[in-house]
């Protein structure tokens, strides 16, 4: 599992590396330089990362999966788990949205906002991004279950940070961080720690 969590470390890394590139990345996507049934793609995405249709998506798996709700926990915690500790940062790192236009930028930094000007609403809560840790815990999950889907997986977590940057709801480091959080909240949910022994057990029971 220790060699798992190099990938959240990674991310990390990439996130802070990608600073200088989220605002030539932002205007592009100002542009909408997509369109057609690539635009559609991209945004039906967000599915794999909204809480409510993730929330079906682990509904789905209970009823089709022979487990039954026995998989539910594990899952709901490396999803929700996910989204949740995204949204606990947020609280406390401030940084202004790519569609905030009553903020104009000359820096990736100047993106971020002190403690003082954190005004904690939807605008000033672009880092990191709880979509894209939600879908990135969940894929995570999924793939812990379902190990022959883990580059379908894979594929709607990028396809739902395209969509996140797409909407110009975050930059790419946002998502970079968001997808970090995920990764490091659905290896700890799905590995062999002692925490989660309750859970082997339960998914174990015939």
């Amino acid at each position: 599992m220790w060699q798992r969590l190099l990938l959240p470390a990674l991310l990390a890394l990439l996130a802070w590396g990608a600073l200088w590139m989220d605002l030539p990345v932002a205007r592009y996507f100002s542009g909408k330089p997509w369109g057609g049934d690539l635009v559609k793609l991209v945004s039906l995405s967000e599915a794999f990362a909204y809480g409510g249709t993730v929330a079906v998506i682990l509904l789905a798996a209970t009823l089709l999966d022979p487990r039954g709700w026995r998989l539910l926990p594990r899952l709901a915690i490396a999803a929700f788990g996910a989204g949740l500790l995204a949204d606990l940062i947020k609280l406390f790192i401030g940084r202004h949205r790519p569609l905030d236009e009553k903020f104009v930028a000359e820096s990736a930094l100047q993106t971020f906002a002190t403690w003082g000007d954190h005004q904690h609403v939807h605008l000033t809560q672009s880092f990191p991004s709880a979509h894209t840790a939600t879908a990135t815990g969940l894929a995570c999950g999924l793939a812990f279950f379902y190990p022959r889907g883990k580059w379908l997986f894979v594929a709607l977590v990028v396809m739902a940070g395209l969509q996140r940057m797409h909407s110009q709801t975050h930059y790419l480091s946002d998502v970079l961080a968001g997808a970090a959080v995920g990764a490091l909240v659905g290896i700890l949910a799905t590995g062999p720690l002692s925490a989660n022994r309750w859970m082997s057990r339960l998914e174990s029971r015939q």
